[in-house]
């Protein structure tokens, strides 16, 4: 690799252990940010990080942070810990994610909405003031393009365990809840130097598929790409100097794309913005 050099920027990537998550991570580091990779496990967490710190001799900065995304006080606690450390925070990237697990989190949201949309609503609440302060800054949010099989948010189904089959009606749900977050957290910071950005990575052969049966997950991986491959438009939108001016817009292929109608509604982003403010207060 090239000379070696840090540029003084810090990133959070949450789900960095794995898949999508931990390549996006390790090209971070390699391009001299100070990457955080924020999951549950600091074992699960440490092959990446000395892979990370091998192919860099040592010289690149990355290390754990705990955050269980299931549990708010777990985030809270992941987010005072971060600050506590005063530094800046240029890119936050809302990696982490599943999809085919059924449940309740240990907050009471139905178990994918609750991990990908709601413990990733409150992390970005608790340090959006440090993005402020930081700024030019970016946030990532992973989504994908089955957000396009969910018309709405039932409301009161994201506050009760996971009912369809196999959860991937809730999980269309939650990557609805991704981007309209994404657009209505843009349209708020609009003027701060904070821009976001929602993206569909492609289908990933990752962990995220860990809840579907075996059979199931064996089949379907001959069709998806490498974790590599996914991370391509997550880099895109956290690297590339020509979407800085861009906020609240919707990615594939490192393009901008229409999303679904149910993704452009303004009310219903306002909606979903103003009951997570509600849910996720102590």
């Amino acid at each position: 690799m090239a000379q070696f050099k840090l540029n003084g920027k810090v990133a959070i990537v949450t789900g960095a252990n794995s898949g999508i998550g931990a390549v996006t991570a390790r090209e971070l580091a390699f391009a001299g940010y100070h990457v955080f990779l924020a999951c549950r496990s600091a074992v699960k967490a440490q092959p990446i990080i000395q892979e990370i710190l091998g192919s860099s001799h040592g010289q690149a900065k990355v290390e754990f942070i705990e955050l269980d995304l299931a549990d708010l006080d777990s985030v809270r606690q992941c987010a005072a810990n971060f600050l506590s450390r005063n530094l800046p925070l240029q890119l936050l990237i809302a990696n982490a994610g599943l999809a085919g697990q059924k449940g309740i989190t240990p907050s009471g949201f139905e178990l994918t909405f609750g991990v990908c949309h709601i413990g990733h609503f409150l992390l970005t609440h608790l340090l959006t003031e440090r993005l402020i302060e930081s700024q030019p800054a970016r946030v990532v949010i992973v989504s994908s393009k089955a957000h396009r099989h969910a018309q709405g948010i039932n409301f009161d189904a994201v506050l009760k365990p996971t009912r369809h089959l196999g959860g991937l009606k809730e999980y269309s749900v939650a990557k609805l809840a991704n981007i309209l977050f994404a657009k209505e957290l843009g349209r708020r910071l609009y003027g701060t130097g904070v821009t976001t950005y929602a993206l569909h990575p492609g289908v990933v052969s990752t962990n995220v598929w860990r809840g579907l049966p075996k059979p199931l997950v064996n089949l379907i991986s001959r069709f998806m790409i490498s974790s590599e491959e996914g991370a391509k438009t997550t880099l895109y939108c956290a690297l590339q100097p020509q979407v800085a001016g861009d906020t609240g817009f919707y990615y594939e292929d490192c393009k901008v794309k229409v999303s679904s109608q149910a993704a452009q509604n303004i009310d219903l982003a306002i909606e979903l913005w103003e009951k997570s403010l509600n849910w996720v207060k102590q």
